[in-house]
C-alpha cells in the first residue's frame, strides 16, 4: 500500500490498469433507434403473416407460385368410365355450315374463362409461412352459370374475411379430373380453423359427369348457382364471343335451326346453358336442394347486399357484407365494391365485364322467350323461386 510508482503516485492512483472499469452505456439515440428498428420488425412479421392469404390471390405473385404445380404433381386418379369430354345428352353435332361455325366461336369464349386478369392462387409466399394455415378441398363450389354473375358473386365473397377462394377457374371436375383430387387440393388457398375453401366453375353446372364426381369428393359440398333471364345471358354469351371473333354469324341466324319454322336451335351452347331446369335434374340426382343455393344475377346487380345475406346465411357465415361495402357505378352499369380483398382501394370488375349488348331483333327475342318459358315455370317449381323473367 505504501508502494510509490514514478512520479509519487500510488498504484491505486492509476485509472483503467489494475481497476476493471464498466463499458460506456450507449447514447440514447441509439437505444432508441435499436428499440425502433426491432418494433418494425416485429410489425413486419405480423403483417406478412396476416397478408399470407391474401397475398396469395395476387396477380403478381402468379409466375412465383405456379411454376412448380405441374412438375410436382401426384399420382392421377382413374378417369370416369367413358373417357371422353363431358357433353349434354340433348346436344347434337352441327351439321350445316353455319352451325359448324359455332363450335370455334363458343372455343373462343371458352378461352376468355382463362383472362389474365382473374387472379390465381396460392403463391409461393403463402408456402412460405407453414404457419398460414393448410389446403383442403373446397366446402362450397359456385358451379354456374356461364355470363350470370359467378365473378361477381366470387369477388363480392372474398371480402369476408371467413372465405378464402381460388381466384382462376380450377375446371377440375370438367376438364383435368384425371389429374386426381391432391392436384386439386394443391391448387386451393390455404385456410385457417374456421375459414371456408370456395373454387367457381360455371361450366360445372352443365357437364354431365360433374354433379356424380363433386359427390365422389363429398356429398356434404355447398352449390350454389348464379342464375339470370336465359334470353339476356344468351345474349351476353354472343357478345363475349362476338368480342374475340367479330367475323362470326349474327344473333339471330344461330339462334333458328330454321327461321322460317322458327324452330330453335338448342345444339347451340348459348341457348342450351339457358335451359336450367333440365341441367338442375342431373344435379338432384346427387345432391338434395336444400344443399344448392340459387342466386338471382338480376337481384346482384340491384341488390348485392340482400343477395351476398342469402349466401352468407347458406354459408353458416356471420353477415360481415353489407350495404356499406358496395356503391352503385354509373359508367358500367353495376355495383362495386369500395375496397376490395387485401386493398383500401374501390374495385369494379375488368374491363371484359359489362359490354355492351349488339341489338337484336325483337320479333328473335319474343320467339326465345316463348321457348324458354315453359322451363322456366319447371326451374321455379324446382327451386321454389320466382326469378321473375316472364
Amino acid at each position: 500500500m505504501g508502494q510509490r510508482l514514478s512520479g509519487g503516485r500510488s498504484c491505486l492512483d492509476v485509472p483503467g490498469r489494475l481497476l476493471p472499469q464498466p463499458p460506456p452505456s450507449p447514447p440514447p439515440v441509439r437505444r432508441k433507434l435499436a428499440l425502433l428498428f426491432a418494433m418494425l420488425c416485429i410489425w413486419l412479421y405480423m403483417f406478412l403473416y396476416s397478408c399470407a392469404g391474401s397475398c396469395a390471390a395476387a396477380p403478381g405473385l402468379l409466375l412465383l407460385g405456379s411454376g412448380s404445380r405441374a412438375a410436382h404433381a401426384p399420382p392421377a386418379l382413374a378417369p370416369g368410365p367413358d373417357g371422353t369430354a363431358p357433353r349434354l345428352p340433348f346436344q347434337a353435332a352441327p351439321a350445316t355450315p353455319q352451325a359448324a361455325g359455332k363450335e370455334p366461336a363458343e372455343g373462343a369464349a371458352s378461352q376468355e374463362e382463362q383472362s389474365p386478369e382473374t387472379p390465381d392462387s396460392p403463391s409461393s409466399i403463402s408456402s412460405f409461412f407453414s404457419g398460414s394455415g393448410s389446403k383442403q378441398l373446397p366446402q362450397a363450389i359456385i358451379i354456374g352459370v356461364k355470363k350470370g354473375g359467378t365473378r361477381a358473386l366470387l369477388e363480392f365473397l372474398r371480402v369476408h374475411p371467413d372465405v378464402r377462394a381460388v381466384g382462376a377457374e380450377p375446371h377440375f371436375f370438367d376438364r383435368s379430373y384425371d389429374k386426381g383430387l391432391a392436384w386439386y387440393r394443391d391448387l386451393m388457398p390455404r385456410t385457417l380453423e374456421g375459414q371456408i375453401t370456395m373454387e367457381k366453375t360455371p361450366s360445372y353446372f352443365v357437364t354431365r359427369e360433374a354433379p356424380a364426381r363433386i359427390s365422389a369428393m363429398s356429398k356434404d359440398t355447398k352449390l350454389i348457382v348464379v342464375v339470370r333471364d336465359p334470353v339476356t345471358r344468351a345474349i351476353s354469351d354472343y357478345t363475349q364471343t362476338l368480342s374475340k371473333r367479330p367475323d362470326i354469324p349474327t344473333f339471330e341466324s344461330l339462334t333458328f335451326k330454321n327461321r322460317t319454322t322458327g324452330l330453335i336451335d338448342t345444339s347451340w351452347s348459348a341457348i342450351q346453358i339457358g335451359i336450367y331446369a333440365k341441367h338442375l335434374e342431373h344435379w338432384l340426382r346427387h345432391f338434395p336442394i336444400s344443399q344448392m343455393l340459387f342466386v338471382s344475377g338480376e337481384r346482384l346487380i340491384s341488390d348485392p347486399a340482400g343477395e351476398l345475406g342469402r349466401v352468407q346465411d347458406f354459408l353458416g357465415l356471420k353477415r360481415i357484407i353489407t350495404d356499406k361495402h358496395f356503391y352503385f357505378n354509373k359508367t358500367k352499369g353495376f355495383p362495386c365494391l369500395k375496397k376490395a380483398e387485401g386493398s383500401s382501394k374501390p374495385h369494379c370488375l375488368g374491363k371484359t365485364k359489362g359490354r355492351t349488348h349488339p341489338e337484336i331483333d325483337r320479333e328473335v327475342v319474343r320467339r326465345l322467350r316463348e321457348f324458354y318459358r315453359p322451363f322456366n315455370l319447371k326451374f321455379y317449381q324446382m327451386t321454389g323461386q320466382d326469378f321473375g323473367w316472364d
